[in-house]
């Protein structure tokens, strides 16, 4: 097996329909830290009312307009950190929010970063298992927006370590939403314990 290497630009230049299925199975890299993508949903700009890049552009939602292959990362709801892979050109929005990681090295330091307040330790499955979750597990911040995934330039990247997707990954709507929650734009690793919510699959 090669060693991993960071996705290219151009695999982020594409819909994030077709990205984010790829992205499973890959690495999220953070320093020593880094976990195996096991779930993602796309977001579509102004075709989907459930993206931030729906009214178009603002300072906030500024690096999901590009350039591909960065970091977005925004604040939910005032408490927790979210990290979105941008997709396609300059000026258009997209991106794909990572929802999920099967941790694969680090563990501890994740452990330590999701367990403060904590009376028991956190289980393995539980400290990546949501967006929130897996960015305090990897140090992932407000610092880290506009971060680039390809060159590194924060410490942290999506690479591929020649584990390949799943050939048929699980489809469902995304989760959490009023608005655009009919689109079947969320897809995970069937099966995989460290998945967020419910793992179904849209018909």
């Amino acid at each position: 097996m090669r060693a991993p290497t960071a996705l290219p630009r151009s695999f982020y230049l594409r819909d994030p329909r077709v990205v984010a299925p790829e992205l499973l199975n890959k690495l999220l890299v953070a320093g020593s830290r880094a976990g195996r993508i096991v779930e993602v949903e796309a977001y579509c700009g102004r075709e989907d009312p459930g993206s931030h890049a729906y009214r178009g552009l603002t300072p906030r939602n500024a690096v999901m307009f590009g350039p591909p292959g960065r970091l977005y990362v925004y604040r939910s709801y005032g408490v927790h950190w979210c990290a979105n892979a941008v997709c396609r050109p300059d000026g258009v929005g997209e991106a794909v929010l990572i929802r999920a990681l099967a941790p694969v090295s680090g563990t501890e330091e994740m452990r330590a970063a999701r367990s403060r307040g904590q009376i028991h330790p956190l289980a393995e499955r539980d400290l990546c298992r949501g967006p929130g979750r897996l960015c305090q597990a990897l140090g992932i911040g407000g610092e880290h927006n506009g971060a680039d995934l390809v060159a590194g330039d924060r410490g942290v990247q999506i690479v591929d370590d020649d584990v390949v997707p799943p050939s048929e990954p699980g489809v469902s709507v995304r989760i959490g939403l009023t608005k655009g929650a009919e689109h079947p734009w969320r897809y995970f690793v069937a099966g995989d314990r460290h998945v967020s919510g419910r793992p179904w699959r849209c018909q």
